[in-house]
């Protein structure tokens, strides 16, 4: 398989952006903390063991825990420099994970399944992990994420060099992550799609913050030729062109798909077999057709 991300570069960022300890950069990390939490707050359900997939801060784990819904979390990382007072950590590599076959209720993956070389894989592990009629839900930035940054980056360095090279991931579309989850055999998956605009002063606190949320460029087809401050300048300027306020401050969209999916149970709702409705689609158009 071909790798998209390099696995090590992923973790020196995300250990970088820990040891940072940039709490105002983490903007968007609380935000899916809370999603996710509203979210599992509307299921009438309680669940005995939940796990917090590489949520880095353990936000997470904490808003899930103040639902009420889940008597523990588990939290799962890659190095103990994750560890907050949210709990102790299980370690494990970004793309496995470390539970046995139906052993746990609930899992929850905040942005961070968007940097696996094998996103379906990882959804087929947390399905066989979940007890039968368990729940995953997470959050993935999702397409159209970055948007703005990846053309004035591309735009400036095209201009610069009559080249270019990837400089912003590439993120997932709402529909495969609802074909992702089927393939993994969740059943009754859901995915839908939040976008927030964040507006900065320029193009350089916004690299900051990325930076500081561990999402710097992870990619194995980077350059690896230091691109320099001409061209970042340049992608500031582009940017300010196209993509700014009247006030001059630029826009950054951040799309976030939330899923969800439950591991197979007789319990569950089950769709029709064909042919056995009780009345026909020709009837029912009829009838609202007919006189009001």
């Amino acid at each position: 398989m071909q790798l998209v991300f390099d696995p090590e570069l992923v973790e020196r960022n995300r250990l970088r952006a820990a040891r940072i300890g940039d709490r105002s950069a983490g903007f968007l990390l609380d935000i899916a903390a809370e999603e996710l939490a509203d979210r599992l707050s509307a299921v009438e359900r309680h669940f005995a063991v939940g796990v917090e997939l590489h949520g880095m801060t353990g936000m997470t784990a904490a808003q899930i825990m103040a639902t009420g819904k889940v008597d523990r979390m588990i939290r799962v990382e890659t190095n103990q420099e994750f560890g907050t007072e949210n709990g102790p950590l299980t370690l494990a590599p970004l793309e496995q994970l470390p539970l046995a076959p139906e052993s746990v209720n609930l899992i929850v993956s905040p942005l961070s399944a968007h940097l696996t070389n094998d996103t379906p894989g990882l959804f087929i592990q947390a399905r066989r992990a979940l007890k039968p009629d368990g729940l995953f839900l997470a959050a993935i930035p999702g397409a159209g994420t970055l948007a703005e940054l990846r053309e004035a980056l591309l735009s400036a360095e095209e201009e610069l060099t009559g080249g270019v090279s990837p400089r912003v991931i590439p993120f997932i579309d709402v529909r495969d992550t609802g074909a992702l989850l089927q393939r993994a055999g969740f059943t009754l998956p859901v995915a839908d799609v939040e976008t927030y605009t964040v507006r900065y002063d320029s193009i350089f606190p916004l690299m900051r913050d990325l930076r500081h949320m561990g999402m710097a460029n992870p990619l194995t087809g980077r350059s690896r030729t230091p691109p320099g401050r001409k061209l970042f300048v340049r992608a500031g300027e582009i940017y300010a062109e196209r993509f700014s306020d009247p006030d001059g401050r630029i826009r950054a969209t951040f799309s976030i798909v939330y899923v969800s999916g439950w591991a197979p149970h007789e319990s569950q709702q089950k769709p029709l077999r064909p042919g056995s409705a009780k009345v026909s689609l020709a009837k029912i158009l009829n009838d609202k057709s007919g006189p009001r």
